[in-house]
């Protein structure tokens, strides 16, 4: 799983825009662009300021627990939802 994939839907989870997100991490809209579609891969402390900032921290464990964090967002979605 590309990490840039599991970045965008957390942000889209959180309502954010690329610009509300970039504007929060105090970075640009194309920093967020080039690591959502895994053209810049982020470092630690820009991998945890996003997870902190989408209030993702389940994904981002399950993620580097080598799990599929696509797959843990959609089973939460699909509990809040149901």
């Amino acid at each position: 799983m590309k990490v840039g994939a599991l970045m965008q839907a957390v942000r889209e989870r959180a309502g954010y825009s690329q610009e509300k997100l970039a504007e929060i991490m105090n970075r640009t809209q194309s920093c967020i662009s080039k690591i959502e579609t895994d053209r810049k891969m982020p470092d630690l402390v820009t991998f945890m300021t996003w997870i902190e900032a989408t209030g993702a921290k389940e994904v981002a464990v399950a993620f580097l627990c080598g799990m599929d964090g696509l797959r843990i967002m959609q089973d939460l979605m699909t509990l809040i939802g149901g």
